[in-house]
């Protein structure tokens, strides 16, 4: 497989009161996942991590603890519906809100809600569900996968 190129991602880990998860449904694939996306020329991630959040759900959140850093290509290798692929390591982080009214606040995004984490809807992007179990982990040390 060709890889067109590597980019550093970020993906947040977003729990409610009630032990459900924060997803996204992505416009670009129609696909249920983590609020995630790219970090931009002169940011830290988690300045990344705190902006992709703002504009995909007008959530402002709160950076909580390193989840992990994903880079294995198995799962980290993503072929886009245009034929473009590419390669992420993402640090993912756990966090909280802080403020901001849950909405679709961006064209990325065809819908954003909380769902159980012993209910996730079907079509989730495959590389989430791992970020997702190991937050839920609790384990002090971040992966490395």
């Amino acid at each position: 497989m060709k890889i067109d190129e590597i980019r550093p991602g970020v993906a947040v880990i977003v729990m409610d009161g009630n032990n459900r998860v924060l997803l996204q449904k992505r416009s670009d694939v129609g696909l249920w996942g983590i609020p995630s996306g790219h970090v931009e020329p002169g940011e830290t991630v988690a300045e990344a991590a705190v902006r992709e959040v703002r504009e995909e759900t007008n959530l402002h959140i709160r950076i909580l603890k390193l989840i992990g850093v994903y880079s294995e290509p198995s799962s980290q290798v993503f072929v886009y519906p245009n034929g473009r692929t590419v390669h992420f390591v993402t640090t993912c982080f756990l966090a909280d809100i802080v403020g901001g009214e849950l909405r679709c606040n961006s064209a990325e995004s065809l819908d954003v809600a909380f769902f159980p984490v012993t209910d996730l809807p079907s079509g989730l992007l495959n590389m989430h569900p791992r970020w997702l179990e190991d937050a839920l982990a609790h384990c002090e040390r971040a992966f490395i996968r």
